[in-house]
């Protein structure tokens, strides 16, 4: 006779109450947290997570079976594979849960979560989401950023500590065009940058601006900066993602859990922090005490908060590289060819490159 399931345990989660279906299922061996321990983070730093994705469609990485060895995350936008990223909103989700409805670059649309309460984080993580990716936008205008997101992605050879040496010029670069912005750790090796802007621009018009910023950094961080689109040609420098601020393109939201047997999480952070830290210092177990005495570090990025900056400046930026003979850069390969786009093809492989 096979042991009885442990009963589900309900949470009050201001005002109401979330069902967590077998809390004792060990999400993280090495670790030995529980589904339930995943939950009661999330409710920990609530308002430090809810901040996060206020109002924002957020597609669902889920890992209904826990990260363990092995554990594969399927790329397709369904159920398939260990774990997997869910854009439309759940079947049979609670009547409290809200959703946008977003587009995708092929022109499809879907009707994504988009929490306005803590409640719907709790409930999403019972059903197995660990990290939160929402659209640098907000629901009552899912075509006009308000975020720009700069994305340091330490290639290989190089690590966390490379990336917290070229954020100081990332702030810097940031001050002169008039923005600021907010580190945190990716809760891997990298570092994100979140800035809040107007939502007046088009996601055309905030990756053109991401594009010059990054190739000014570049020019001033040549041996340490990259803004090649194609990993042969990157060499061990910090990457500047750029087309995280394509439409559909999403990065981890501050306080998300990662995929990681250590379950590190994305922690925002001071600036005067960041050449001290390293991601391992922020995990489910640690971020509490740590949310508890600083605070939403992040609370500048909450929808509809002020000052939010503009991003002329950078198109300007922009105009005068273009001037200068620079030109876009590559699309994400999901993408349909986009007007002006250079060609997509791997330099290596491109026939009609100068040898």
């Amino acid at each position: 006779m096979s042991p009885s399931k442990p009963p589900a345990v309900e949470l009050e989660v201001r005002g109401r109450t979330v069902r967590v279906s077998s809390p004792d299922k060990i999400y993280f061996p090495e670790r030995g947290l529980t589904k339930l321990d995943v939950v009661q983070y999330f409710v920990s730093v609530g308002d430090g997570i809810l901040g996060a994705l206020l109002d924002r469609p957020t597609t669902l990485e889920r890992w209904p079976k826990g990260v363990f060895e092995g554990a594969r995350l399927s790329t397709r936008m369904d159920s398939t594979g260990d774990a997997f990223y869910q854009k439309r909103v759940p079947q049979g989700a609670p009547e409290y849960v809200q959703t946008a409805r977003i587009s995708f670059p092929s022109g499809r649309t879907a009707d994504e979560v988009a929490p306005s309460e803590l409640a719907v984080v709790a409930w999403a993580a019972n059903l197995g989401t660990l990290t939160f990716h929402p659209w640098p936008v907000l629901g009552d205008d899912v075509d006009s950023p308000d975020q720009l997101r700069i994305d340091l992605d330490p290639q290989p050879g190089t690590d966390f500590d490379d990336a917290a040496r070229v954020a100081p010029h990332v702030r810097e670069l940031l001050s002169e065009h008039g923005l600021e912005g907010t580190p945190k750790t990716s809760g891997g090796r990298g570092i994100h940058v979140f800035v809040p802007i107007e939502p007046r621009w088009s996601f055309v018009e905030a990756r053109r601006a991401t594009i010059a910023f990054g190739r000014e950094l570049e020019r001033r961080l040549p041996d340490d900066v990259t803004m090649k689109w194609w990993k042969e040609e990157r060499g061990q420098k910090i990457f500047i993602d750029y087309n995280q601020m394509a439409r559909d393109r999403t990065i981890a939201s501050a306080y998300s859990i990662r995929s990681n047997p250590r379950a590190t999480v994305s922690a925002p952070l001071r600036w005067d922090e960041v050449a001290d830290v390293h991601p391992n210092d922020f995990d489910v177990t640690t971020m509490p005490a740590r949310f508890a005495e600083v605070g939403d570090l992040f609370a500048a990025l909450v929808g509809h908060a002020e000052p939010r900056g503009s991003i002329e400046s950078l198109l300007e930026l922009a105009e005068r590289q273009e001037l200068e003979g620079e030109s876009d850069l590559p699309y994400p390969p999901e993408y349909p060819k986009m007007p002006g786009e250079p060609k997509r093809v791997q330099p290596s492989k491109d026939r009609d490159r100068p040898r």
